[in-house]
């Protein structure tokens, strides 16, 4: 009589895995994946709108030198602040250069001084300096406008002396919705008012006579 094969006392182990546990894997890992996806778009968009400010504050800080080198034809750069509370009618906006202004994109033509610097800024808030793909400027800031407004008038009275003082303001489209701006510089030229950036910067320039 043939003896019968004996069993083991315990179960084998389950050798490998079973398909639920492979599709649950490959979910777990394509949520991980979308996530470092997301990620990196934010950091990118982060990275473009810091490019971006960073353009503005040296265009501010250009026109504030050229403002100072001529100081006395300093209030020639600016129009009058119709807007000192910083927001409301878009018609109240301060002239603004760069995007949409009539300025030339060949300043060789203007005259040397206040022309030709408000020219050269326009152009560079124009994005001109920029490298090209086609008819679109790569890294320039979207949008480029520069306000220059009057806070305080120059008064040269003898005994007054009393500096003037201009707000000087780039604005720009942001890539991402944030708190809008109270500054009126571009105000109502980017659609939603969440998308409007701006930096400003107040500068007094003194009177030479005085």
């Amino acid at each position: 009589m043939n003896a019968s094969p004996s069993r083991p006392p315990f179960p084998l182990a389950q050798d490998g895995t079973t398909l639920i546990e492979v599709l649950v894997t490959m979910l777990i890992l394509a949520f991980g994946l979308l996530g470092i996806a997301a990620f990196q778009s934010k950091a990118q968009m982060g990275n473009v709108e810091s490019y971006q400010r960073a353009q503005a504050v040296l265009l501010m800080e250009d026109m504030s030198a050229r403002m100072i080198v001529n100081a006395t034809n300093a209030a020639a750069y600016a129009s009058a602040d119709t807007d000192p509370t910083g927001g409301g009618d878009p018609s109240q906006a301060p002239t603004a250069y760069g995007t949409g202004d009539a300025k030339p994109l060949d300043c060789s033509g203007e005259a040397a001084g206040t022309a030709r610097d408000l020219c050269e800024w326009s152009k560079a808030l124009k994005g001109a300096g920029e490298q090209t793909a086609g008819a679109a400027k790569i890294g320039a800031m979207i949008g480029g406008r520069g306000c220059i407004v009057v806070k305080q008038a120059a008064d040269p009275t003898p005994g007054v002396c009393k500096p003037g003082i201009y707000q000087i303001s780039v604005a720009w489209q942001g890539m991402h919705q944030t708190r809008a701006p109270k500054l009126s510089c571009g105000l109502g030229s980017y659609g939603d008012e969440q998308y409007h950036r701006v930096v400003s910067m107040r500068v007094s320039i003194g009177l030479p006579t005085c």
